[in-house]
């Protein structure tokens, strides 16, 4: 099964390739309707690529005269650095398909120099990545139509799936979490006449209206996603004091995880998590010394990874 975002790089290929094609040509090769074909082509010239309407007979759509798209030149460490991060897709899973990740990776590795493309063969090849499976993930659409709306300040219409109900609202989204595994968008409801937190495998429907809102000013959409998290019934709101400096933490700690923030003594870490032993385990990695504020289950926790890490360190003594 195709993503919507692998069919809407996928026109702009043919176009590139073909110069012009009709509605009807293109939503027999995409396997769509007209409508969705014509909501692609929004897509694209909402990126900024001039996608041209021609009316007639031989009408259809074709890329502006004389646009092409730059070729890309990459360094050996910036094509590594690619192909690690696609590589880590594929083995992890989530908003992109297998098929479009490889085919990703195909096409870097044609216009590489070949010496380039025998080094990053042979990291395919040879490195291995062991991943948990990904929680539910979003339709890579619902994300990317959230970030254009972001960007773009504009109101969205959204059917959204809340326990056993569903409800349909009108959301100005203020920015898009990723947050253990799940995805969120934060913004002010219509329907609740308040800021709100959706999360987007449960959003069912979705459309872009032509209305525009204004962004508050310094919205701290992570922020608002972990308060949201700390007051939800089950999981754990999580404090920790590391005792480095604001830059080393942010080293260790990727900003879709946790808070940081300076504090007397060293770093406050601010985050929720529903698995505390998972938590204690990644802690261990830090290397760093830190000291737990709340909740004191964490503790026990820690205590629990130690005491399992004793354990197999006497195995076959």
């Amino acid at each position: 099964m195709y993503h919507p975002t692998t069919r809407v790089l996928t026109i702009l290929e043919l176009l590139q390739s073909r110069g012009r094609m009709g509605g009807p040509e293109l939503a027999a090769r995409l396997e769509v309707d007209l409508r969705t074909v014509r909501r692609y082509i929004a897509m694209l010239q909402d990126m900024g690529i001039p996608v041209e309407t021609t009316r007639g007979p031989g009408g259809g759509y074709r890329l502006r005269p004389g646009f092409k798209l730059p070729p890309l030149m990459f360094t050996d460490d910036e094509a590594l650095a690619i192909t690690f991060s696609l590589m880590m897709a594929r083995r992890q899973g989530g908003l992109a398909d297998a098929p479009a990740l490889e085919g990703v990776l195909a096409k870097i590795e044609r216009v590489l120099p070949e010496a380039l493309r025998s080094r990053v063969q042979a990291v395919q090849s040879s490195v291995a990545f062991v991943s948990e499976p990904p929680a539910g993930q979003p339709p890579s659409e619902q994300v990317l139509l959230f970030s254009t709306a972001v960007q773009q300040q504009r109101r969205v219409r959204v059917r959204y799936r809340s326990g056993r109900e569903d409800s349909e609202r009108s959301v100005d989204p203020y920015g898009v979490v990723m947050h253990w595994d799940l995805w969120y968008v934060v913004g002010w409801c219509h329907l609740r006449r308040a800021v709100r937190v959706f999360r987007l495998d449960r959003i069912l429907e979705t459309e872009l209206e032509d209305e525009h809102f204004e962004r508050p000013t310094d919205f701290n959409s992570l922020e608002v996603v972990l308060d949201a998290l700390a007051k939800a019934p089950g999981g754990w709101s999580v404090e920790v004091l590391l005792e480095t400096t604001l830059e080393d933490a942010k080293r260790l700690i990727p900003p879709e995880v946790a808070m940081l923030e300076e504090a007397r003594g060293g770093v406050l870490l601010r985050a929720h998590t529903k698995q505390l032993e998972w938590l204690a385990r990644h802690m261990l990695t830090w290397e760093r010394s830190f000291i737990i504020r709340h909740p004191q289950e964490l503790r026990e926790a820690l205590r629990t990874v130690a005491a399992e890490a004793c354990a197999l360190a006497e195995v076959g003594v």
